[in-house]
């Protein structure tokens, strides 16, 4: 995929969740989504996409190159998080390769900026790792976030979107929002409108 199809890619995609602001591992696990009438993407479907997503989310820096090898550890991590926030929203059991998975990456870097000193700046916190380790910093990094917000105080109010076909996650900021987007709320209204006017013609 090139750059102008990565661009395309995205254009096509639903607008971040609720909590995807507070919470990047949120949008990370929303990068796939299935659309109605068999529609689907994927943000990190190829190396340009998967790069594009990661500078998007100050999770690298633009001269950090991705390739399929980084993409496909992306999209194997999310497959994991997204089995997790799944486990969580439905109380049940998480799986454990997906508990394995998330920490390992949580393991494989040090995540905390390590304290350095020059002459300009003087004492400061700087995250010092090779550039061929960028995507191995990325995914800690995002393997903590969605441990925090596992563990944190939002996760009773991370929810599936409740819009089929539909498989994003949000957190529930308003207590009557059950959907990820505007579009997915507009669906169900249109869904729920065309039942009342078929069960009063009917």
């Amino acid at each position: 995929m090139d750059d102008a199809l990565a661009t395309d890619t995205a254009k096509t995609a639903l607008p971040p969740a609720p909590g995807a602001d507070r919470y990047r591992s949120l949008d990370f696990a929303d990068t796939a989504a299935t659309l109605p009438a068999g529609q689907s993407y994927d943000l990190l479907a190829a190396p340009a996409s998967a790069m594009h997503w990661l500078h998007a989310h100050g999770l690298a820096t633009p001269d950090v190159q991705v390739y399929e090898v980084c993409a496909q550890r992306m999209r194997t991590l999310r497959a994991h998080v997204r089995a997790l926030f799944a486990s969580r929203v439905d109380a049940t059991a998480p799986p454990k390769e997906s508990l394995r998975a998330v920490n390992e990456a949580l393991t494989a870097v040090p995540t905390a900026p390590l304290l350095a000193w020059d002459g300009a700046q003087g004492l400061h916190r700087i995250q010092a790792h090779p550039t061929d380790r960028a995507v191995n910093h990325a995914l800690a990094t995002l393997a903590a976030d969605a441990a925090a917000l596992l563990t944190g105080p939002d996760a009773g109010i991370l929810a599936a979107c409740g819009s089929a076909p539909c498989d994003r996650f949000l957190l529930r900021t308003h207590g009557r929002r059950h959907w990820c987007s505007t579009r997915c709320g507009d669906r169900v209204r249109a869904a729920r409108a065309y039942a009342r006017r078929s069960g009063a013609s009917g």
